[in-house]
């Protein structure tokens, strides 16, 4: 059947302009402000990186980026909260190492983090730090485990909450070195420190963006990095494996949104993203926190979700670690 070529030309005329009014939709996001959620209170290095790129965002994309903490349950709350957002762009994640250790730490969740997190980009990736309290008699990690293991159950380890990447890197220490620690377990870093530079607890793996300036006055001692290799911020500072052969732990931030999130949003953020990674201010500033810019892309960022929930599900298994 054949249309009337007044009706047809109509008929094509709105389809292109529907068409052009997604792509200007679409070209213009976001309209509104952008709520960032953070798994943890203010103040951490969580925080600290999540209000880093909101500003950066806010700037490049002419609407704010809200901070919204939402600590409790090592992130859990937040990381459902996003998993069950509308995906629009409007409500992204702070996504940690903490997310992937949930998947096999925790018996039930409202998610299932590589399937309802859509990966946007990475931020920074970097080591934790093993510190003590200066009244503990170890100026070393095999000195630690000495008088670890002299005093089995009696030295706390504080961290910023179960099944986070700094309680699941202390697990992995007392598991690889054979020692018994008691896990007492924060909603963040903060108070974590408070307690741990007042002498209540003796030790604490953290990202290094939390303890710089403790390590630097002298009020937390410095035992070892939990990366592979030591780090460029504290070189003289050894990492743990080369006392304890095979240990690796790492923490990584990055950008997450709704399963489902328009790719063109996805590839929008991603993009200014890693432009303000290329900043110098702000790769220098990430650096001066002891991370390394992760500049990825969304695939690549994905890719990172799979292999850090497998390898931390083989942690899980292996320490036995179950929430508290």
């Amino acid at each position: 059947m054949m249309l009337p070529r007044r009706r047809f030309l109509r008929l094509a005329g709105a389809a292109v302009v529907a068409c052009a009014s997604r792509n200007a939709a679409a070209d213009v996001y976001p309209t509104r402000p952008v709520r960032l959620i953070v798994g943890f209170p203010a103040g951490g290095p969580t925080d600290i990186f999540a209000r880093l790129i909101g500003q950066w965002l806010s700037e490049r994309l002419g609407q704010q980026f809200i901070i919204d903490n939402r600590a409790g349950a090592g992130s859990n709350l937040a990381t459902e909260a996003v998993a069950n957002a509308t995906p629009d762009g409007y409500t992204l994640l702070l996504v940690t190492a903490a997310s992937a250790i949930s998947s096999t730490y925790y018996d039930k969740l409202g998610f299932v983090f590589t399937r309802d997190i859509a990966p946007v980009a990475g931020i920074v990736r970097g080591p934790m730090v093993m510190v003590v309290n200066p009244s503990v008699p170890a100026a070393t990690v095999p000195e630690f485990i000495a008088y670890a293991k002299a005093n089995p159950g009696r030295i706390n380890m504080a961290s910023v909450g179960n099944g986070t990447s700094p309680h699941m890197a202390g697990e992995l220490f007392k598991a690889m070195a054979g020692v018994n620690m008691l896990h007492v377990p924060y909603r963040g870093a903060a108070p974590a420190l408070t307690d741990l530079i007042a002498g209540q607890v003796q030790v604490m793996f953290e990202g290094m963006a939390s303890l710089i300036d403790h390590i630097g006055s002298g009020k937390l001692r410095a035992l070892a990095v939990t990366t592979a290799a030591r780090s460029p911020t504290l070189p003289a500072i050894p990492a743990v494996g080369e006392f304890v052969a095979g240990y690796e732990a790492s923490q990584w931030y990055g950008v997450g949104a709704p399963k489902g999130t328009p790719a063109d949003i996805v590839a929008t953020l991603n993009k200014e993203i890693n432009a303000g990674l290329a900043d110098p201010k702000i790769a220098g500033r990430l650096n001066d926190l002891g991370g390394t810019t992760l500049v990825v892309s969304p695939t690549e960022f994905g890719e990172l979700f799979v292999n850090e929930t497998e390898k931390w599900g083989k942690v899980v298994k292996l320490t036995g670690a179950k929430p508290e």
